[in-house]
């Protein structure tokens, strides 16, 4: 996660984290490594899913990196208490570690033998180009897996840049640094991948979230798209960013209306899976 984004808040992402969490059990389904040493979860979060690789591993040593200090704190808050309640408990898995670092600029100690990034990639400008060396990381033998949301033309994300253009929020986000995240199709990874000397695998999904409560679609943007728009509007005030959430939530409604049975948002996920060839 780019440290050029304002704060994450770890309880709100944490909110529908059995949600957020179904991509990351799909995407390691795909790695059949049998006996890492050294396993990285590259942006990390609060540290929930890393605490899930720690089980499937139990003997490798398993790290995670991520660029916001409140998610860093967060995961060391939470790791002795996810390890100590592992599923494997009889297989005694290691503690994850957490370290601060930002992908752009991070380098493990060693090669890494599986190195995993979750819903972390798209926050990162230009991060195509950066897969290469990303690849580079992992040992001979070694895989490279992530994922990331595929979802940036739908309501959600384009309610959400229509709102931000229009007066009097236009003025107000004008010249504010933040990068809107992006993604790619599946065969735009596996071009920036392809030649480099391991099995590629891509595939997408669209799973169906039913959420409930009121505005579940808002408080769910809340943890990821709209953090930063809200941070750029901090300095105007909380009347100001009150009204930008009340006016995108109006408008989210309209866009995902209440059924019966709950709220559904359909979510895109983009999936790569690599696997080096050994030396």
């Amino acid at each position: 996660m780019s440290e050029d984004n304002p704060s994450w808040d770890p309880a709100q992402y944490l909110r529908y984290a059995d949600q957020r969490g179904r991509a990351f059990l799909d995407l390691i389904a795909r790695v059949d490594a049998r006996s890492p040493e050294y396993v990285v979860d590259l942006g990390c979060g609060p540290g929930n899913l890393t605490a899930v690789l720690a089980e499937r591993w139990p003997n490798a040593e398993v790290i995670g990196v991520d660029a916001s200090p409140e998610m860093i704190e967060a995961a060391r808050r939470s790791a002795p208490a996810a390890a100590a309640g592992s599923a494997n408990a009889s297989a005694s898995p290691r503690r994850p570690t957490f370290e601060l670092g930002d992908l752009r600029t991070w380098r493990p100690s060693r090669p890494v033998d599986v190195l995993i990034s979750n819903a972390t990639l798209q926050w990162v400008p230009g991060y195509l180009d950066l897969l290469p060396a990303l690849l580079e990381m992992v040992a001979p033998g070694g895989w490279f897996a992530f994922q990331v949301p595929g979802n940036f033309g739908e309501p959600s994300h384009r309610l959400l840049r229509e709102l931000a253009s229009e007066p009097p929020w236009s003025a107000l986000l004008t010249g504010q640094a933040f990068e809107p995240p992006s993604s790619h199709d599946p065969e735009d990874y596996l071009d920036a991948l392809a030649g480099l000397g391991c099995t590629l695998d891509a595939w997408e999904t669209t799973y169906l979230f039913v959420l409930s409560g009121d505005d579940p679609v808002l408080e769910w943007m809340k943890g990821t798209g709209l953090r930063p728009y809200l941070g750029a509007l901090a300095d105007a005030g909380p009347e100001v960013v009150r009204r930008f959430e009340a006016e995108y939530g109006k408008r989210l409604r309209t866009a995902y209306p209440r059924r019966s049975y709950g709220t559904v948002l359909p979510y895109r996920r983009v999936f790569v899976v690599a696997h080096k060839a050994s030396a």
